[in-house]
């Protein structure tokens, strides 16, 4: 299920440029963005239950992703000082605490709360779902692979993954509607343009309109990681140990 729904993503993103210059619509992604919602949104459904089947996750792991998909759908309403936003690092520090899995499906969720609470529903959403559920994901994935080694270095660790998430986040989130944003000239992609000159077209664009601004974001995201990450990743993780669904083989006494 987790493959396929990197799979989707990966398809949407790049759809795109897989499709003749005839065939461009007027606007990113307005008439596939509804499919792509859908789809994502049934496979992560679909996935939950098969974890929980699998006792992966259970009642109170879905309760708790609940919480913190609303705790961060709320924080999306608070800009932090440098640029970046809140819910980026409440992302990262509950994907470390909780593992990729949990991390993905909080990106998502958070991204949902946030635009029913701002009204930010568009044919962009699918796309900041996935954006934000794969730094989610990354941050679980670091936080697994650091877990045995001093408190400072996991800190670390998550502060490196919040800097260069923000930028990464920030590209995908340029990619989904670069395409179509301008029509000829050295910023812009057209079909025929290549590997090579796509990605040195998309390269000008990306630093000419979002490098600064990310660049913002990721110093935002290192610092509240820093200062507020050693507290809060120890009492997520403990939290995460109780609400781990492990079954204890108690011996027979007789």
């Amino acid at each position: 299920m987790w493959s396929l729904l990197v799979g989707i993503g990966t398809a949407a993103f790049l759809q795109p440029f897989w499709m003749p210059a005839s065939a461009l619509p007027d606007q990113a992604h307005a008439t596939d963005a509804p499919l792509v919602a859908g789809l994502v949104g049934a496979v992560a459904v679909f996935a939950v239950l098969v974890e929980v089947r699998r006792g992966t996750m259970n009642g109170a792991t879905v309760a708790m992703l609940g919480v913190l998909g609303a705790t961060t759908g709320l924080l999306r309403l608070l800009d932090l000082p440098a640029g970046g936003n809140a819910m980026f690092w409440v992302v990262l520090l509950v994907g470390a605490a909780f593992g990729a899995r949990f991390g993905f499906l909080l990106g998502m969720v958070g991204m949902v709360v946030g635009a029913a609470l701002t009204g930010g529903f568009g044919p962009w959403l699918p796309f900041q779902m996935l954006a934000s559920g794969g730094l989610g994901a990354l941050a679980g994935g670091a936080g697994r692979a650091s877990r045995s080694l001093p408190r400072v270095v996991q800190i670390g660790v998550l502060v490196a993954v919040g800097w260069i998430g923000a930028f990464a986040y920030g590209a995908v989130m340029d990619l989904w509607f670069w395409p179509y944003a301008i029509s000829g000239g050295p910023l812009s992609w057209r079909p025929g343009l290549g590997l090579g000159g796509t990605l040195r077209h998309f390269w000008r664009f990306y630093v000419a309109t979002s490098l600064a601004w990310d660049a913002a974001g990721a110093f935002a995201n290192a610092v509240a990681v820093a200062v507020l990450g050693p507290p809060v990743l120890a009492t997520l993780r403990r939290f995460a140990d109780r609400l781990d669904p492990v079954v204890e083989i108690v011996p027979d006494p007789s």
